[in-house]
C-alpha cells in the first residue's frame, strides 16, 4: 500500500535529523508523514523553512517553530517526496505546485534527502509529466517557446496548463504550471538547461544533482539509494 510505503519513508527519514538543525520541510503527502514524525520527536532548537504554504500551515499546527530563507539562508538538511526518481537520483517534482519554493529550499541546503513510495523510481525520467512554472503574464506566448524547446527534444506533445474547477492552478508565488507529457526525457541535463533558458520560465521540474539519498518506503520498511 502506497500510504504505508509513504509513512515508513517519513518516519525513517525523521531519524537523520538532529538537535539545533534547520530543516527544510519538503510539500506532498510522503512530507506530510515526514513532517508528523519530525513533530513527533521534539527535538530542542529546531528551525523549519517549509517550502509551501500548506506545509507551513501543518508544521505550525504541530508545534515546530518556522523560520524563513531570509532569516536562515543556510539549511542543514532538507527531507521532501518527489513524483520519479530516476537514475542517479535524477527527480521530476512539481506535481504539488510548489517546485519554485522546493528548490530554492533545495539548493541552500547542505543535505536533500528524496522520501518516496517504491512505485516512484523508475527506470527513465518522463512517465510523469514534468511541471514548467511560468509567469501568468504572457502565459501562452510562453507556452509557446516550451513547445519549440520540447520539440527539439523529440518530445511532440505541447504542454498543459494546469487547472482545476475553480480555474486556473496558482502557485504561492501567484505563477502558473504548465506539464508536459514528455513520456521519455532522453537528455534530462540539456532539457532543464533549455527550458531554463526560456523568457517567462521560472522554474522547471528536474531536480539534478540535488539529492544525496533517496529512502524508499516499502511494506516491510525503507530501503536506501545513494546517486
Amino acid at each position: 500500500m502506497s500510504d504505508l510505503q509513504k509513512k515508513n519513508a517519513g518516519e525513517a527519514a525523521a531519524q537523520y535529523v538532529e538537535a539545533g538543525m534547520v530543516v527544510g520541510l519538503g510539500t506532498g503527502s510522503t512530507a506530510a508523514w515526514f513532517v508528523k514524525a519530525l513533530a513527533a520527536r521534539n527535538l530542542p532548537d529546531l528551525r523549519c523553512v517549509p517550502t509551501s504554504e500548506r506545509t507551513a500551515d501543518l508544521a505550525r499546527e504541530l508545534g515546530l517553530t518556522l523560520s524563513t530563507l531570509e532569516d536562515t539562508p543556510r539549511i542543514d538538511l532538507t527531507v521532501d517526496g518527489a513524483d520519479e526518481i530516476g537514475p542517479g537520483l535524477a527527480l521530476i517534482k512539481g506535481g504539488g505546485a510548489a517546485l519554485l519554493r522546493e528548490k530554492l529550499v533545495w539548493e541552500a541546503s547542505a543535505r536533500c534527502i528524496c522520501i518516496a513510495d517504491a512505485a516512484k523510481v523508475v527506470p527513465a525520467l518522463g512517465t510523469f509529466p514534468l511541471p514548467i512554472e511560468v509567469v501568468a503574464f504572457g502565459h501562452k506566448t510562453t507556452a509557446n517557446r516550451i513547445a519549440d524547446v520540447l520539440a527539439d527534444h523529440d518530445i511532440g506533445s505541447p504542454a498543459r496548463v494546469r487547472e482545476a474547477e475553480r480555474g486556473l492552478i496558482r502557485t504561492d508565488g501567484g505563477n502558473l504550471i504548465y506539464d508536459a507529457a514528455c513520456k521519455l526525457i532522453a537528455d534530462p541535463a540539456r532539457l532543464a538547461a533549455d527550458l531554463k533558458s526560456l523568457t517567462g520560465v521560472v522554474e522547471h521540474g528536474l531536480f539534478l544533482d540535488l539529492t544525496d539519498l533517496a529512502v524508499i518506503g516499502t511494506d516491510e520498511g525503507v530501503e536506501t539509494l545513494n546517486p
